[in-house]
């Protein structure tokens, strides 16, 4: 268990000195920009990203070359030589930031800040998936080498929601500010950032936070390369604390989706023969929009999956009980062992497919298009999965209880690139 920097059991924010892209060295803010790193589906949209804007931050979060070694030291390299000439450039100040995300369908606020962190144990920052212990290593190899938290995570915390009092007051008081920066990135998203420089208004923020748990909505794997970074730093210090936006969701609710799978070798009659018996299995018309509506509308029942890339949509539910009994462990909440991706992981991909959870055998898809064109092209199988509620993420975890790895989307996420942390500045 984490003992440093926590000696107040709830969220423990505090400012840092950003690193933000200088406007006049960049051709435009937008451009520099990118997804959180396991959003960027390669190689096409590591391409794109790299090909929008020779600073884009892809270049440190994605780094390309032969080895791991190589890749990393070319990321700190990168990073070193746009400090020096003024690409990026150190806030004179520590601040924390007030972050709003926004499109015509939804506004998200929050606060971004240096947090403490804290293990699972202590109760105050929720994991809800199991983390890959290869990803973990990749992640740390390149803080490690870059001393630097390149891309906040995404965490939520939950307010009364009734008044607009502590960090929410403060953020409602900063918007109405002209930003520090404004973007609008491809995807129609409108960025802007403020600093939060002022003592009152940073004692506020963080006098709240104090008072609640926060749940990891994106990037469990950072936050795990956290605590091992911080396990191997023995003296107190800039390690202790990670890279967060956090969002009162009660105020700004986020949109959760499904990340869906793709099965490698598994052609869809192959995958479909073998649910004989054990799910009823259903054509269903397209295009793809009207699928998912039929998904939707199954998963109101219980399990329920599509199955893709032969051209047709096949709606996949009502599994056989002797097969749930048979498969998913009896020793969790009725919560978990119905989840969807429980059902999945432990029933089709363990049992009946047996495919080993490994990315020769099986990709995480975000985009559900891209998904089905993938299957198609390649004559694999997506998996269509429909999403969770956040509610019972968030009782899930304050249980104790992880969910199957990839299981939710929360979002919209924070745009890569906007501001960074270095380690070295403390």
């Amino acid at each position: 268990m984490n003992t440093r920097g926590t000696a107040e059991q709830g969220l423990r924010l505090i400012p840092f000195r950003g690193l933000r892209y200088v406007p006049e060295r960049v051709g435009s803010l937008a451009a520099v920009t990118s997804p959180p790193y396991d959003v960027v589906v390669r190689p096409d949209g590591l391409l794109h990203l790299e090909s929008a804007d020779p600073h884009n931050i892809v270049r440190l979060i994605l780094p390309q070359a032969d080895t791991v070694t190589a890749r990393n030291e070319q990321a700190a390299a990168t990073l070193d030589s746009w400090l020096a000439e003024g690409i990026l450039a150190p806030e004179s100040e520590p601040a924390l930031y007030v972050y709003e995300q926004r499109n015509d369908e939804i506004l998200q606020r929050g606060v971004v800040g240096a947090l403490a962190l804290s293990g699972p144990a202590e109760g105050v920052v929720l994991p809800h998936e199991d983390v890959m212990a290869h990803v973990v290593e990749d992640r740390a190899d390149l803080m490690r080498t870059t001393a630097a938290h390149l891309e906040p995570l995404l965490l939520t915390y939950r307010s009364d929601g009734e008044a607009a009092t502590g960090a929410t007051a403060v953020i409602e008081r900063t918007v109405e500010r002209p930003p520090l920066l404004a973007t609008t990135t491809e995807d129609g998203f409108r960025h802007r950032l403020w600093a939060v420089t002022d003592p009152a208004d940073r004692a506020e923020i963080e006098a709240d936070l104090l008072r609640h748990q926060a749940l990891i909505a994106d990037g469990h794997h950072r936050w795990a390369t956290y605590l091992r970074l911080q396990q191997e730093h023995a003296d107190p210090g800039p390690w202790d604390f990670g890279l967060v936006l956090l969002v009162d969701t009660a105020r700004y609710p986020l949109r959760v989706r499904s990340i869906h799978r793709l099965l490698h070798g598994l052609p869809v009659p192959d995958a479909l023969a073998a649910l004989s018996g054990l799910f009823r299995v259903r054509e269903v018309e397209g295009p793809l929009p009207r699928a998912l509506d039929a998904l939707a509308a199954a998963a109101t029942e219980g399990n329920a999956f599509l199955l893709a890339g032969d051209g047709g949509f096949h709606l996949v539910d009502r599994p056989d009980e002797a097969l749930l009994t048979r498969t998913v462990p009896a020793d969790r909440p009725a919560a978990w062992r119905t989840l969807d991706a429980t059902v999945l992981h432990t029933a089709l991909l363990d049992h009946v497919w047996r495919i080993p959870d490994d990315p020769s055998h099986i990709a995480y898809i975000h985009d559900t298009a891209a998904a089905v064109e993938q299957a198609e092209r390649n004559g694999s199988t997506a998996v269509l999965m429909h999403p969770v509620r956040e509610e019972l993420v968030r009782d899930l975890a304050r249980q104790g209880v992880t969910m199957p790895r990839k299981s939710t989307s929360f979002g919209p996420k924070p745009a890569t690139g906007l501001v960074l942390r270095s380690l070295a500045l403390g």
